[in-house]
């Protein structure tokens, strides 16, 4: 189990527990609750760590697209590039760079005045706070633009472009059974990678176009059925 491939895994795992109960725990209260209420630095908090753990989790599987590609394109050098010291420069890369961006939405979104209290959603979720807001919300719409577009979209490139490569590689493999070995190493981190960036993907690079149905509907998705799911896809693999 001492490989980068488990070392990813381990991390993301981590990542996973922690933003689960950032926001399901909270969510159960509600369920069960007449009074559905929420300390104001308890909203601020979870925004931040919901968003910090959802951030580093798009960059962890980055980083695990990266490893796939040097162990199925770069098999004799595997070991020599995804040494130690570059497996935890990338998790903690990859922890840093999603409680930054975090840091930076957080901030610009509680200076707003608000003019409400009561979040149209089971978790103070970063669009449901922004629709409490009394003035114009241009500002913030694109910063969350800008800020989709370098946590999602520049991981799922690299994504993309490390798949392309191993597809490329794949397809010159002689062997059935070659193929077969090289595409099972990379089954389950795509199935993943299709959902988490899915659902990103569909709820924050189009947000003016999202209801708040949907909203909750693709938090929920990534809460909760997403973390519980990538146990099972990795434990079928394995």
């Amino acid at each position: 189990l001492n490989t980068p491939m488990y070392f990813f895994l381990s991390v993301l795992s981590f990542v996973d527990i922690c933003y689960t109960n950032s926001t399901v725990p909270q969510m159960l209260v509600h369920f069960l609750s007449a009074w559905k209420t929420i300390p104001f630095q308890s909203c601020v908090l979870q925004l931040y760590v919901s968003l910090a753990l959802g951030g580093s989790e798009f960059f962890l599987l980055g980083a695990m697209a990266y490893d796939r590609y040097v162990a199925v394109c770069h098999p004799l050098h595997y070991t020599v590039i995804m040494h130690g010291g570059l497996c935890l420069r990338l998790a903690a890369g990859c922890l840093v760079a999603g409680f930054m961006n975090s840091l930076m939405e957080t901030i610009i979104t509680f200076r707003l005045p608000l003019c409400h209290n009561i979040i149209n959603h089971f978790a103070c979720e970063i669009l449901a706070v922004l629709r409490l807001a009394c003035m114009d919300i241009s500002f913030n719409m694109v910063m969350v633009a800008i800020s989709g577009f370098l946590v999602i979209m520049l991981p799922c490139s690299l994504v993309l472009f490390s798949y392309g490569h191993i597809v490329a590689a794949i397809l010159r493999i002689r062997s059935a059974q070659g193929r077969s070995k090289a595409f099972g190493t990379c089954a389950s981190h795509l199935t993943v990678v299709s959902m988490c960036f899915g659902t990103a993907i569909f709820t924050y690079m189009r947000p003016e176009v999202n209801s708040s149905a949907e909203q909750k509907m693709t938090t929920l998705f990534f809460a909760v059925v997403t973390p519980m799911l990538n146990p099972v896809i990795y434990s079928l693999r394995n």
